[in-house]
């Protein structure tokens, strides 16, 4: 799911309601998110999605991606807050910095 779109997208995956974090992915991108959940403590269900791509979903069914990765409220396998550019995977020299984008 792109961090962009907050809809809260609620699908059975394995006969168990999920949120659904992302459709769609590679199976590097599988292992990336589900690794990362995990270690935040969510119970992650993947189902296939198509020809070789996957469905990946929590059975957390208050977690949104865009709320949780913008609120800062996982934590990276280092121990760092996850920013957007680390959940999207775009730059690892960017993902570890503590930056704040507004003040509270």
């Amino acid at each position: 799911m792109p961090l962009n779109n907050g809809k809260h997208i609620v699908e059975p995956i394995d006969g168990v309601r999920c949120s659904l974090v992302e459709s769609g992915a590679s199976e590097e991108r599988v292992r990336f998110l589900k690794e990362l959940l995990e270690l935040n403590h969510y119970e992650v269900k993947v189902a296939p999605d198509g020809e070789g791509t996957y469905k990946i979903g929590v059975t957390d069914m208050l977690f949104n991606p865009v709320i949780d990765v913008y609120k800062r409220r996982l934590r990276s396998p280092s121990g760092h807050k996850v920013t957007p550019a680390y959940w999207l995977q775009l730059s690892t020299a960017e993902t570890e910095a503590e930056v704040s984008y507004w003040l509270w």
